[in-house]
């Protein structure tokens, strides 16, 4: 892959790159599993009758198990550790309940329109300004899961040890970091 390249201004500008079908590949997947992921924290939402009635979703209360969905879904408030704040853990149940079912919303919105303008087998991708956000939404999630999957951290090394069980994965990590940055830049005036 090339990197991001700008075409016009303003709101007629278009941003083109090109996958390799490989690439194109590798991030269909990686994004398809986050999707997943987040639909299967959506699907587990308790039935609530009064949601029924009102048309106001709610979802879980408590924070995902998994390290990476809670990655992708953090808390909205977080307590104070001093117990200066005494209704900290309730008032942030009560936020994740009523917040978590949008969060997971907009992030599979931006999936959808990332899968929408990615061809399968790769080639040219040419996206508006709505759709390049869309984009770094679903880049920004991938990198997240994977860098938590991963463990990564400011002090790991560029490159693994042949024989570490990440060493194949961290490259397609700094790929995706590259590509959001790429995208980052041509975006900005």
């Amino acid at each position: 892959m090339r990197a991001w390249k700008r075409h016009g201004r303003g709101e007629r500008a278009r941003y083109v790159a090109v996958l390799d079908p490989p690439e194109a590949s590798v991030l269909r997947g990686l994004v398809g599993q986050v999707d997943d992921m987040l639909s299967g924290r959506s699907d587990a939402s308790p039935s609530d009758e009064l949601s029924a009635l009102t048309g106001i979703r709610t979802g879980p209360s408590t924070a995902p198990d998994d390290p990476v969905l809670a990655r992708l879904l953090p808390d909205f408030h977080r307590a104070d550790a001093e117990g200066g704040e005494p209704d900290g853990a309730a008032l942030a149940a009560a936020l994740r309940s009523v917040r978590e079912p949008e969060l997971i919303e907009a992030k599979r919105d931006a999936i959808a329109m990332m899968l929408s303008s990615l061809p399968a087998g790769g080639g040219r991708v040419e996206l508006t300004g709505p759709q390049a956000e869309a984009w770094l939404t679903a880049l920004n999630d991938v990198r997240l899961a994977l860098g938590t999957a991963l463990e990564v951290s400011e002090d790991m090394p560029e490159q693994l040890p042949s024989d570490d069980p990440c060493a194949d994965h961290l490259p397609v990590y700094h790929w995706l970091t590259w590509l959001q940055d790429s995208l980052v830049t041509v975006l900005l005036p």
